[in-house]
């Protein structure tokens, strides 16, 4: 059948810098992708969310063209991943910082330049820019084996940009390093956010993903079971519910207290949805049985939630 020119498909596939399409991959007896789709637009950031052994970072080497898939394909502005010229659109940033210790900043920048394919006028001329925005043009000729480690994640992330990718893998791009770094090197990925450049963040950090990310992607198992806005997969899992936590001077009499509440000895949890009407009527029960209320907390229902009713409250490790 012809392809239809004109469909919101094929905008949404203009749009794109990556598009992953049925991706599969097995390492023996472990299946670690099981036909993931997953699409990342022109500017967007995008949180890629799932516990250990979800399928990250497999799905992460994969774009890179680091890992060959076993089925499906994938994209880099039209481009497949594999290739030269996919290569060259993307941008890695690893968890661990990939730079020479031995080397100064300004040497890390040129060698990672050079292995882009920068040379000459241009490389020079990105490497100033690099130096700026990361704030260590005063640095430029220290060796980063003394760097500090939100030094090294902003060195890192510059080494990664210097060639203007379409797309920026992030591999917990702020691991180890401070508040001030952190606010910094969020700032660093707000600007090329706005400079049109596609940002696809793998993080732990639910929290930053919530207040970052314009959509996010929770996989586990190697395949996708949520994607949406913060906001929309708050509303689809979990609604309006808020979770409250009161702490009580004895343990309630759990013939007091309604269905649905759950008592662990001075502690009473339960979930409402109009604070305003149900936490009054919930202290009044308690009062009417005896009960002195000590703490009370109200949780409001967020990505941090939604991820463990998603994937479970397990360990993996």
């Amino acid at each position: 059948m012809a392809k239809k020119i004109g469909t919101t498909a094929d905008a949404m596939s203009v749009a794109a810098v990556l598009e992953v399409r049925d991706a599969r991959k097995r390492f023996g007896d472990a299946l670690a992708l099981d036909g993931i789709d997953l699409r990342v637009n022109r500017g967007e950031w995008v949180g890629l969310l799932g516990p250990n052994g979800a399928g990250k970072t497999t799905l992460v080497r994969a774009i890179a063209g680091r890992v060959r898939l076993d089925a499906g394909w994938i994209t880099l502005a039209g481009d497949p991943s594999s290739g030269r010229q996919g290569g060259r659109r993307c941008g890695l940033v690893p968890q661990e910082n990939a730079l020479y210790p031995f080397l100064t900043a300004r040497e890390n920048l040129e060698v990672f330049g050079r292995l882009y394919g920068l040379g000459g006028r241009a490389l020079r001329e990105r490497i100033a820019w690099a130096l700026v925005w990361t704030g260590l043009a005063d640095r430029a000729a220290e060796r980063t084996a003394g760097f500090s480690g939100g030094m090294k994640r902003r060195l890192n992330l510059a080494c990664a940009v210097l060639h203007r990718p379409d797309l920026v893998l992030l591999d917990e791009p702020t691991t180890g390093v401070d508040p001030q770094s952190r606010e910094r090197i969020f700032a660093m990925l707000a600007e090329l956010r706005d400079s049109g450049t596609s940002l696809l963040h793998t993080t732990h950090q639910l929290g930053e993903a919530e207040g970052a990310c314009k959509r996010v992607v929770i996989i586990d198992h190697g395949r996708v079971l949520a994607e949406g806005t913060p906001g929309e997969l708050i509303e689809r899992t979990l609604g309006h519910t808020h979770g409250v936590v009161v702490t009580l001077d004895r343990p309630p009499a759990a013939a007091s207290l309604p269905g649905g509440v759950d008592v662990q000895g001075r502690m009473v949890r339960t979930g409402i949805e109009n604070v305003a009407v149900e936490l009054p009527r919930l202290l009044a029960l308690l009062h009417a049985a005896g009960c002195g209320v000590e703490d009370v907390r109200v949780v409001r229902p967020d990505l941090h939630a939604v991820f463990l009713h998603l994937t479970g409250r397990e360990l993996r490790e």
